[in-house]
């Protein structure tokens, strides 16, 4: 498919090349940046820098040379001084061959040592920002990030730094070694100097601002490979018959970056056409002037030829000026995006002073003081050019609180059961134990202690989690489960999944522990992904247990099972635990009926059922059919028909 050029809308009808990024200037700064990462490789800075010293002089000296041949040599007709320096000039392009070896080993050396250097930092970087900034940002932007943008950021330290030494220093030696052999033509060939380098300014910032759209683009079409080609992106466009929708959607994408890569070589060909125009219209120049001034016996005949050479020398550094100038845009472009990235700064931190939570011989309990919670902005957390769309959509103007005022304790040792309508905040709270968010107000506790004077790994390791969509690695069942306490033996990690009721399963597996799940657990099913992850729990064994819908794709059976399992792990842990199927609280020390972002019942089931309140309804719901008829009046009293229409039997209305 050829057509699609045009730029794609986003839900809100906005270009997704948006201006305001594509037109975005590269950063004060930028430059003295980068001059850290370039520190660290001295040595191998000092010989590139000083074999491209060598290349310089011996750009310089090959002509000089070609001049003693012809005017020293050739017409005196000596021919041992013409051998001699034929050897000379051979021996120079041997030295010259090995300088242009050793450039390119330090070349490497420096360039990829860089790209550790970024890849490194960005990733640990990523890893830090809080989950707010992973539910915006495209994955296929930030991987570009790491791929496209550090090896453009690369070429800024090696082939620049290289270049702009040796073209700066052939360009002095040139002129000094023109300026002794003719003056004249000297200064004829400077004279055209300047119509270089207007014409490359005004395409340089043009191709700076092609080069910062094609990184946007390339990131776009990343995102859309990465969701399509994972298994539920696939499976959710062969349901909905899209494939060929999809199809059109990515041809699309690839033609707007076809476009603007012709375009760009486009713009790089007229540097180009500009450049060798201007050093073809020189030589003329040179040649012109130097024929008359040799005609009239001014000049020799190999000064003549040395200058023009000298010549090509001059104008192949200016033409590397000309260039450098877009490609140094271009690399800082890349430099400017990484850093763009690095100084993100994740709004859920450590403070300098935290202090790890100590180990106690009992759980520690929960509270919750006056909390309140509103999601983050985009802008507080995610960066334009890594959601194309998200960040140039209006923020919602009521931004509404999720947790208002929330108050409650979860005893230590005890299960705290969360339920309410979907909505309510239940999640979230779940969220602000472990620190994926901070709350606006007031004081999450573990223990008497503020989690945010906590270290996030002590909190971490204190607080285990199981999520209702249970992630696994595309790795084997053995590296999974080792995630929550690496370095677990053998009889850890069987023991582990008894516990979760799901080495049966597993043992009967051709491969065991050593089969591979697929992408996030694919080739398993939604339960026993879910008891994996609560094997995984188990594992790493923490004091204290938050559930998120650990059952919810368990059948009643497996359900009842992993409640027994559970009963006996969580003995003696201060669990939370959220739960739409109330049948999975019953035995809880204590249920919070959440609401609206705020507790609204509390107590046990029995309770909460005499209370006849939200958690009634909600039992009443879920259960009237399966309850003894005088128990689900109780909860709930039918109103009862009076008069002759009343009846019973399969007729009665």
């Amino acid at each position: 498919m050829m057509g699609g050029g045009g730029p794609a809308l986003g839900p809100a009808g906005l270009r997704l090349d948006d201006e305001s990024i594509t037109r975005e200037r590269v950063k004060p700064g930028t430059v003295r940046r980068i001059l850290p990462y370039a520190k660290q490789f001295r040595r191998p800075l000092v010989l590139l820098m000083s074999t491209t010293v060598v290349n310089a002089g011996i750009a310089v000296a090959t002509p000089l040379m070609l001049k003693m041949i012809i005017d020293d040599g050739i017409q005196p007709r000596d021919r041992s001084f013409v051998v001699w320096m034929c050897v000379a000039i051979a021996g120079l392009a041997l030295f010259d061959a090995l300088a242009v070896y050793v450039q390119s080993w330090c070349s490497g050396r420096v360039g990829e040592g860089i790209v550790y250097e970024l890849r490194t930092q960005v990733f640990a970087h990523v890893q830090e920002q809080p989950l707010a900034f992973f539910t915006r940002a495209q994955t296929g932007a930030l991987v570009s990030r790491l791929n496209a943008d550090v090896i453009g950021a690369r070429q800024a330290v090696t082939t620049l730094l290289s270049q702009s030494i040796s073209t700066l220093l052939t360009l002095v030696l040139v002129l000094a070694a023109m300026f002794y052999l003719s003056w004249q033509i000297t200064l004829a060939a400077l004279v055209m100097i300047p119509f270089f380098l207007i014409p490359v300014r005004l395409i340089a910032r043009r191709l700076q601002r092609l080069t910062r759209q094609t990184m946007q683009l390339d990131a776009e079409m990343s995102s859309m490979m990465n969701e399509r080609f994972n298994v539920s992106g696939a499976m959710l466009a062969k349901l909905y018959g899209r494939t060929a929708d999809e199809s059109d959607l990515f041809a699309d994408k690839a033609a707007r970056v076809r476009n603007v890569a012709a375009t760009s070589v486009v713009w790089g060909r007229v540097l180009f056409i500009i450049v060798s125009l201007l050093t073809a219209m020189t030589t003329a120049l040179v040649y012109g002037l130097g024929g008359i001034l040799t005609i009239s016996g001014t000049l020799e005949i190999g000064t003549l030829v040395a200058m023009v050479t000298l010549l090509m020398r001059l104008y192949g550094p200016i033409n590397q000026l000309t260039t450098m100038q877009s490609t140094a845009m271009i690399a800082l472009v890349s430099f400017d995006r990484v850093f763009e990235v690095l100084d993100l700064k994740p709004i859920v931190a450590q403070r300098p002073d935290a202090r790890p939570l100590t180990a106690r011989e009992h759980a520690p309990d929960i509270e919750f003081d006056h909390v309140s919670f509103r999601y983050p902005t985009a802008k507080e957390v995610s960066l334009a050019s890594l959601e194309s769309i998200a960040l140039r959509r209006a923020e919602r103007a009521d931004n509404a609180l999720t947790l208002e005022g929330l108050t409650f304790r979860a005893p230590a040792g005890k299960l705290t059961a969360l339920v309410g309508p979907s909505g309510a905040g239940k999640t979230t709270i779940t969220h602000l134990v472990p620190r994926l968010y901070d709350p606006i107000a007031g004081t999450v506790r573990i223990g008497d202690h503020d989690i945010r004077d906590l270290t996030l790994q002590s909190l971490r390791d204190t607080v285990g989690v199981v999520t209702q969509d249970a992630h696994l690695f595309h790795d084997t069942l053995r590296a999974n489960l080792a995630y929550a306490r690496p370095g677990a033996e053998e009889e850890e990690l069987v023991e582990a999944c008894r516990a979760a009721l799901i080495w049966d399963t597993i043992s009967g597996l051709p491969d065991g522990l050593d089969t591979v799940v697929g992408d996030r657990g694919y080739r398993l099913s939604g339960g026993e992904k879910q008891r994996i992850a609560l094997a995984r729990l188990l594992l790493k064994a923490p004091p204290i247990v938050v559930l998120d819908e650990a059952t919810a794709h368990l059948d009643s059976e497996s359900e009842a099972a992993i409640q027994r399992a559970l009963k006996t792990a969580l003995a003696g842990r201060t669990s939370l635990v959220i739960a739409h199927r109330l049948s999975t609280v019953r035995e809880a020390d204590q249920i919070l009926v959440v609401e609206g972002g705020r507790i609204g019942e509390s107590g046990t089931h029995e309770e909460l059922l005499a209370a006849g309140g939200l958690y009634a309804d909600l039992y009443r719901t879920q259960f009237a059919e399966q309850l003894p008829e005088p128990v689900a009046e109780q909860i709930h009293p039918e109103p009862q028909l009076v008069g002759p229409e009343t009846g019973s039997g399969p007729d009665a209305v």
